[in-house]
């Protein structure tokens, strides 16, 4: 279901020498990524994301006109749904994202998304030595796919 487009690129002197297993955040844009069409497994996403390190945080933004089912079965794979009231979820996805950026107890910033609105944040993100994941779709953007140290595509 997965294949990784890019080998992430370790940064030499990172904190990975003090801890073993790295801690990584994870934030999925659901309406751009959780489609009938990509026929998406939650489940199969966080035992990818769980290959990387430990998953510290697991955010999945939904919108206004998701289903409760769907919101149950986001909290029902371990992650926090949350709903916004507001068609657009990018907005709080990166507020939240770019606490962890700014977290030193996160070593990964792991954004699921086809959506190029996030290439500053992946920039910012490296910036302050963090490493960079991107899971998307065959449709990813370019920018995204340009930007992150990693990149896995959805199959």
């Amino acid at each position: 279901m997965f294949e990784k487009v890019k080998k992430v690129k370790r940064r030499l002197g990172r904190r990975d020498t003090e801890r073993e297993v790295k801690n990584v955040a994870l934030f999925v844009d659901g309406p751009n990524m959780l489609r009938k069409e990509f026929n998406l497994d939650l489940g199969e996403v966080k035992e990818e994301v769980e290959k990387l390190g430990a998953m510290k945080i697991g955010k999945v933004y939904l919108d206004q006109y998701a289903p409760d089912k769907l919101i149950e079965a986001v909290a029902n794979q371990g992650f926090e749904p949350t709903v916004i009231t507001t068609a657009d979820v990018d907005a709080p996805m990166a507020v939240d994202a770019m606490e962890a950026v700014y977290n030193d107890n996160i070593d990964d910033i792991i954004i699921m998304t086809r959506d190029a609105d996030f290439q500053r944040l992946l920039l910012k993100a490296k910036e302050k030595g963090k490493t960079t994941v991107v899971i998307s779709t065959e449709q990813i953007a370019v920018a995204l796919k340009n930007t992150a140290d990693e990149v896995i595509i959805l199959k």
